[in-house]
């Protein structure tokens, strides 16, 4: 993978992770938390895909379909688990 193809898939998911943080809101802490889960969603699809062999909306090297699929589901499950309060 080269250098311009890591950072177009570095942007890509920023850009998930911030808007998702735009749309639901929060603090910069939750800012913080949807950016990592943007970034390890992405690339976790985008791995995912290639290995699979599901390869939809490739852009060069970078599976940019599956990795929006995972950076979506792992940013919803992600929202949806840090909004559960414990009752101690």
């Amino acid at each position: 993978m080269t250098l311009p193809t890591i950072l177009f898939g570095i942007l890509l998911s920023s850009a998930y992770g911030a808007g998702y943080h735009l749309w639901r809101g929060g603090s910069v802490r939750r800012l913080t938390l949807f950016l990592v889960l943007g970034w390890a969603g992405f690339w976790g699809g985008d791995t995912l895909g290639w290995l699979l062999g599901w390869n939809f909306g490739a852009v060069g090297n970078l599976n940019v379909g599956m990795g929006t699929v995972g950076a979506a589901l792992l940013l919803l499950l992600g929202d949806f688990i840090s909004r559960i309060n414990f009752k101690r």
